[in-house]
């Protein structure tokens, strides 16, 4: 008797690309860890080749998620199995909220990636049986659309998981619907063209060697890996602290190295040197430096931060001499 392409055994390749997408997010929150604990400079993560390592981590493990889809629902979805994972994957997307609201509420992950594959997941069955070219046009559409499409309309909390507000708003893990239900598409699509192509039987049979057993492991169970490595690898930095504790940088350097960081993302260097000084004296000659580097300014001081951000932008600008700023 024939087999139906739901009892087809696993792919080790794409369980082993899937496990070395978890081992690289590992490294990233490790460094991000380091950063936390003071081992390394403020922004660090945030910026240059870290930004870019991050965004290639979240962007493939996307694409291996419309990889995933394709297999094992292309030929007759498999509702079960597949409300069971999205149950999952949305109930841990839901604690992840909640224990970093209550850990960091300044920064707590309400939509993170996790949050991301649970809707991407959703919307990725609406894709399936489309034409492939037609799902490469969405995938496009979705990147493109945050470089057209942003508007105040979506500056709303309620509509932060979208992607589209005028601003990013602050998370330490923020994967909205788009551009990066994007990489899923395009996943999905590719997977369809090496299908048809008979790819993946020829990868089918293609045992690696043992030395991968342990990355394939991480990648046939990658909802426990991710819920559980990041509070090891935290855990194990702080034990670290205790013992050998980070030096301790002054407070006004740490502001201004994280200011200048997250600065440059959009700015060149010059003018983040003097905006990031500017905000610094401004927030110490008001006493108001206390309480916006502790994370909880008044409301009083949160808009007179917005001002003296608007008159530093103007400072530090080339043509900005700043004499008739407050």
């Amino acid at each position: 008797m024939q087999r139906s392409a739901n009892d087809k055994p696993r792919l080790e390749t794409i369980d082993f690309a899937r496990g070395i997408a978890l081992v690289a997010m590992a490294i990233y929150h490790l460094a991000w860890d380091l950063e936390f604990f003071g081992y390394a400079d403020p922004g660090m993560t945030a910026t240059g080749g870290w930004r870019l390592f991050a965004r290639s981590i979240a962007s493939s493990f996307l694409f291996l998620v419309g990889v995933s889809l394709v297999l094992a629902h292309a030929r007759g979805v498999r509702w079960r199995p597949f409300l069971k994972r999205l149950a999952m994957v949305a109930l841990a997307a839901g604690a992840i909220s909640l224990v970093t609201w209550l850990a960091v509420p300044g920064g707590f992950i309400f939509f993170g990636i996790l949050h991301q594959i649970a809707l991407a997941s959703l919307l990725g069955m609406a894709f399936l049986r489309l034409p492939v070219w037609l799902v490469v046009l969405a995938a496009v559409a979705v990147i493109a659309a945050p470089q057209f499409l942003r508007s105040a309309v979506f500056d709303h909390p309620a509509l932060w998981w979208v992607g589209l507000s005028s601003a990013n708003p602050r998370s330490n893990d923020y994967v909205p619907l788009f551009p990066w239900f994007g990489a899923v598409l395009l996943g999905m699509a590719a997977t369809r063209v090496a299908e048809a192509r008979g790819l993946f039987g020829r990868l089918r049979p293609i045992t690696l060697p043992a030395a991968t057993r342990p990355i394939q492991a991480a990648g046939r169970h990658s909802l426990a890996f991710y819920l559980i490595h990041q509070p090891l690898l935290i855990a194990s930095v702080w034990l670290f602290s205790q013992v050998f504790p980070a030096a301790e940088v002054p407070r006004d350097i740490e502001f201004t190295r994280a200011c200048t960081a997250q600065c440059e993302q959009t700015e060149g260097a010059e003018f983040c040197s003097v905006y990031c000084v500017c905000v610094l004296e401004k927030l110490e000659t008001e006493n108001r430096f206390d309480e916006v580097y502790g994370g909880a300014p008044s409301p009083q001081t949160s808009q007179r931060l917005q001002e003296i951000v608007s008159a530093c932008s103007f400072e530090a600008e080339p043509s900005g001499d700043g004499e008739d700023m407050p």
